[in-house]
């Protein structure tokens, strides 16, 4: 009942390893998706993808909101999970999934431990209109969240589907895509579930995914920042001061004061992000696409 859907770019041999490793998954997935927005591989990660029991779909430019709508729209099952294509899951972690569904719950966010973190308790972080914005996933309780991580995600796909997917304004980093999908499950009247026994490692690859956005300190494009400041025009109230907190934080910080000839970069990724996000909001929601797929 459940399908792995992982959208990637730039990442076949990472790719591969991680396949191997979800097919080993005891119980296994019903389907797995393979959402893939790189041109070309080498003629050995070709071979070793054809060779696998999963449907490998091609798309011809990355957008990870607009991987993971195909892969909703393609998904044959009723539960998809979405999963980085760089991670070691644990053995159990599609029964923890499909185990925590039910009772009015939309989605399930997975434990997710990045390179270094263990399992921890926290209290919980605040309320209101910033809830569970800066949720820690290697938290060790099962509770009600308004915060998903992408990589360790598994959704009701029909609810998923009568909310719009995610939205494809989210572009280049697609920072934030993941929050103002929860906030629209919430919206809608939904729950969202963290469950720490479904736990995955996440290796954080260096290379490819949103790193081939390059490194948010050092770059003038708005990559990292649009989604950040469409997500707080959507959502927060009263935006401004959201938006001078975060304008703040991004170029008066410790890292910029060691290396202040990146200062300049940061302000123009600032302003660009946020004159590109009133122009999105402006626009309106973009729901799921329903281009083909090959």
């Amino acid at each position: 009942m459940i399908t792995i859907a992982i959208p990637t770019y730039q990442r076949g041999a990472i790719l591969t390893e991680t396949l191997r490793r979800l097919l080993e998954l005891t119980p296994p997935a019903d389907e797995i998706v393979v959402v893939d927005q790189t041109p070309a591989y080498p003629p050995e990660i070709e071979a070793t993808l054809s060779s696998m029991p999963i449907r490998w779909i091609r798309l011809p430019r990355p957008s990870i909101p607009h991987a993971m709508n195909v892969a909703l729209r393609e998904a044959s099952q009723p539960i998809v999970l979405f999963m980085d294509d760089d991670v070691i899951p644990s053995p159990a972690l599609v029964a923890e999934h499909e185990r925590a569904h039910g009772d009015g719950i939309w989605a399930v966010a997975g434990q997710v431990l990045q390179p270094g973190q263990r399992e921890e308790h926290f209290d919980r972080l605040h309320g209101g209109v910033l809830r569970d914005l800066e949720f820690p996933f290697n938290h060790d309780e099962p509770c009600d969240v308004e915060n998903v991580m992408a990589g360790n995600l598994s959704v009701d796909r029909e609810k998923a589907l009568s909310i719009g997917g995610f939205d494809e304004n989210f572009s280049g980093a697609a920072y934030r895509f993941e929050t103002d999908f929860a906030r629209r499950i919430v919206a809608a009247g939904g729950r969202i579930r963290y469950e720490p026994r479904a736990t995955l490692h996440h290796l954080h690859l260096a290379s490819g995914g949103i790193r081939a956005h390059g490194d948010h300190r050092t770059t003038a494009s708005a990559s990292h920042t649009t989604g950040d400041y469409y997500f707080a025009l959507r959502h927060v109230r009263p935006f401004w001061p959201y938006a001078v907190r975060r304008f703040r934080g991004n170029v008066i910080n410790r890292w910029l004061l060691r290396h202040p000839w990146y200062l300049p970069l940061r302000v123009i990724a600032e302003v660009r992000g946020l004159f590109e996000a009133g122009r999105l909001y402006r626009r309106g929601r973009k729901e799921r696409s329903n281009s083909r797929v090959r």
